[in-house]
């Protein structure tokens, strides 16, 4: 990273700071599901980002601080994944996020097991026909395995690292069977009331 990249990242120096910025100064990437996989140079350049973009941005700015830049892959059905940036405060698991959803950006890091951190997002995690569409959650995925790529600089979209989640082993939440109930109309409210 340059001089003014780094200084940027280096003041973000709580989750919180990291998930505000991406709030308030990172715009959501509008631009449709697959065109772009930004570098977080590419996204301060840009001052655009969708969930990976964000996260990358998010697991840059956790590894400027002394953290390893970890990702967590949410798998869904008939809805969009979700992508964390994860950490851990006093052995617990927290996530920063970008979303177009109120409900799935940050977590406090009070969760013991990532199982309890990917369930915290499940009753937030809905499509527009109000399913539940939470299903599965990925291991950390340590993006320092994509340095040889340059991920916190590179001007090329960064497909391995999507190629990479998507090929992962990922965790069931549920087991087959489950009838859940559609998502009722406040928390439908809340939670759209975050898009874009």
């Amino acid at each position: 990273m340059n001089r003014s990249e780094s200084r940027i990242l280096r003041e973000l120096k709580t989750p919180e700071r990291i998930q505000h910025f991406l709030d308030t100064e990172i715009g959501y990437n509008k631009e449709p599901d697959g065109e772009t996989i930004r570098s977080p140079r590419r996204v301060l350049r840009d001052r655009t980002a969708h969930c990976l973009e964000g996260a990358l941005l998010a697991a840059a700015a956790l590894r400027i601080q002394g953290a390893p830049p970890l990702l967590l892959d949410l798998e869904a059905v008939r809805d969009d994944d979700h992508v964390l940036a994860i950490f851990k405060q006093h052995n617990c698991w927290g996530a920063i996020a970008k979303s177009n959803y109120s409900g799935l950006r940050f977590r406090e890091p009070v969760y013991r097991t990532l199982r309890e951190l990917a369930m915290s997002y499940f009753e937030h995690y809905f499509n527009l026909e109000r399913e539940k569409t939470l299903r599965k959650y990925s291991r950390p995925v340590n993006l320092a395995r994509f340095d040889r790529i340059h991920w916190m600089t590179a001007e090329e979209d960064l497909w391995p690292i999507s190629d990479h989640l998507v090929g992962i082993p990922h965790i069931p939440l549920l087991q087959n069977g489950f009838r859940l109930n559609r998502v009722d109309s406040r928390l439908f409210g809340a939670g759209l009331s975050g898009q874009h």
